[in-house]
């Protein structure tokens, strides 16, 4: 018996009215990612990642079609439900961090073990031991203001990872930073996201990200084509 996809998005279609014309952005898009796997999203800009990450997390909803994560079916949510779930269900990683600035890297990391409801005690505990991952257990009593880029984004991997989401959605996670310190933070998150066996969507240009990946995917014309090769599409 085949096992059910942990993430499956079936005839999935969102349009933007720009002026007077329709514009189709994903259109009768299909895809089922299994627990634990780690898919490579490539495209263009404007092929539609973002809003495909969107529909994915609930934050927008598709105009027909099905989002179903774990079972649960988000375009059937209302708002409120779909950041509900979201909260609890779901870890992202920007390529501007998207950090909170008057909190410290440790607040930062804390925000949605309490927003999940988690107890003081363990969440400390959970924040220690993520921070250290990162390799920024020195660190937790800095403000974002005093963190390099690369250091930033090791603490927006930890918040991602804290709350133990079943997802965890990454947009263009390397865009901001040199080609060494991306490297770096693709090792880590590579590193942490096996571990703690999440499954986890990755939308980017970088080619050089296909080579961690379970699958590469590239979205033009509204629809997802799969890349047969990965080291392939990394040498291209």
């Amino acid at each position: 018996m085949e096992k059910e996809a942990h993430i499956q998005l079936t005839k999935l279609t969102k349009n933007y009215k720009e002026g007077d014309k329709i514009r189709s952005v994903l259109d009768d898009l299909e895809l089922h990612v299994q627990e634990g796997e780690m898919i490579v999203l490539l495209g263009r800009s404007g092929s539609g990642k973002s809003t495909m990450l969107n529909l994915v997390s609930g934050i927008d909803k598709p105009d027909s079609g099905e989002v179903i994560i774990g079972g649960t079916n988000l375009a059937e949510l209302n708002e409120k439900d779909r950041t509900l779930f979201r909260r609890k269900n779901i870890g992202f990683v920007f390529q501007s961090f998207n950090l909170i600035s008057t909190l410290t890297a440790r607040e930062n990391v804390l925000l949605p073990l309490k927003l999940k409801g988690n107890s003081d005690e363990a969440s400390s505990e959970i924040v220690d031991h993520f921070l250290n991952e990162v390799g920024l257990g020195d660190r937790g009593d800095s403000y974002p203001d005093r963190l390099s880029g690369g250091e930033q984004q090791r603490v927006a991997i930890a918040r991602a990872l804290a709350h133990e989401p079943m997802l965890i959605l990454a947009d263009e996670p390397t865009g901001n930073l040199d080609f060494e310190t991306g490297s770096t933070i693709l090792d880590i998150l590579n590193k942490l996201v096996r571990e703690n066996g999440r499954t986890m969507i990755i939308a980017t240009h970088d080619r050089d990200i296909c080579k961690m990946a379970d699958r590469v995917l590239e979205l033009s014309g509204g629809k997802l084509h799969i890349a047969e090769n990965n080291a392939e599409v990394a040498q291209q």
